[in-house]
């Protein structure tokens, strides 16, 4: 392509392919200023013992992976809204965690050090509804950059209003990030605004992004050719990070020793970015047809490892009743004798 038809190329807006690149480039700039600010500040808060740790401090820290995907796929491919709504969120996400350590750092951790610790404080308050409903959107455009059908509209103007109501209650909650930045409360908090707020946050968000899933499945079943194996990259991540969350929510339902639950927090945080990382792969189409071998060996090596790791306890209860059974105590020679058998399988 010569010079002159890149110029004239058009994204959203009809701004050109190169302006659209710098934009891009610049949002991915913004949020790796803001990500080292806030990862600075977070080294100065642990510096004051026993003052609140933001958090979401390090979930948000990886969103620059959703960032640079977005800024990839928005100058490389600037007509598909999908880039700029990843480069969108992923500001959002990093601007809320920039807003929020600096508030703690300016009003628990050194008083009066900074200005505009309450200003910060307010606007940590009322990003998570922009972050929620800018996902969703990118969900449900994915990967043409259109809805599904006409009949999908509904979706795309009631995420708008979520946006809207979401930001108006959450701005007027006392509980400032609900609650993420410890005692500090929203300064412009009006008591009775957090009920209403929880209400739309724990009803409309899982209720929209259900329905953004159900909009990608649909597409996929009648999705033929290079949609459907577009499609299939975003499934797969899903079901990544849908075992990630099962993994991170056991503690929840079971007592768990404390190893555990630092292990699901980094299989969370491993698998997350792979939502992201897949659209990327998906719109821009590189080596787009692997994932049929990814899936096909996911299956065999993930139920392999299942099966592996099932016999390894199972021979550990087995071979510890045997023990009890025939010495009346129990030995670490089950375990050694397990690891032994699953070695050589």
């Amino acid at each position: 392509m010569t010079e002159g038809i890149k110029e004239k190329a058009v994204g959203i807006g009809g701004i050109t392919a190169r302006a659209a690149s710098r934009l891009a480039w610049l949002l991915w700039a913004l949020s790796v200023a803001l990500t080292t600010l806030s990862l600075l500040l977070l080294v100065l808060i642990r510096s004051h013992p026993g003052i609140h740790v933001f958090d979401w401090w390090l979930g948000n820290s990886t969103i620059v992976i959703d960032v640079t995907v977005g800024a990839i796929v928005a100058s490389r491919r600037p007509e598909n809204p999908v880039g700029w709504l990843l480069c969108l969120s992923g500001v959002a996400v990093i601007t809320s965690s920039f807003t929020s350590q600096y508030a703690i750092y300016a009003l628990l951790a050194q008083p009066n050090s900074l200005p505009a610790g309450e200003a910060m404080a307010w606007i940590a308050s009322w990003m998570l509804p922009i972050m929620i409903g800018l996902q969703v959107y990118y969900l449900m455009l994915f990967p043409t950059g259109r809805l599904p059908s006409r009949r999908w509209r509904w979706l795309a103007w009631l995420t708008v209003t979520y946006i809207l109501v979401g930001v108006i209650t959450s701005a007027f909650s006392p509980g400032a990030y609900l609650g993420s930045l410890g005692p500090i409360r929203n300064p412009l908090g009006i008591e009775g605004f957090t009920q209403v707020y929880r209400a739309i946050l724990y009803t409309m968000a899982p209720g929209l992004t259900i329905a953004a899933g159900i909009s990608l499945f649909l597409r996929l079943r009648r999705a033929v050719g290079v949609e459907r194996q577009q499609l299939k990259w975003l499934a797969y991540a899903a079901a990544g990070l849908a075992v990630g969350v099962i993994v991170l929510s056991i503690p929840v339902a079971i007592d768990t020793p404390r190893w555990y639950e630092w292990v699901a927090n980094v299989i969370f945080i491993v698998v997350t970015p792979g939502v992201p990382i897949a659209i990327g792969i998906a719109i821009l189409r590189y080596r787009l047809y692997d994932i049929d071998l990814l899936i096909n060996r996911t299956l065999v090596y993930g139920s392999l490892t299942a099966t592996l790791v099932a016999l390894y306890f199972g021979g550990i209860v087995v071979l510890q009743r045997v023990f009890v059974f025939l010495t009346g105590q129990q030995s670490t020679l089950a375990v050694v004798a397990s690891t032994l058998l699953i070695a050589a399988l």
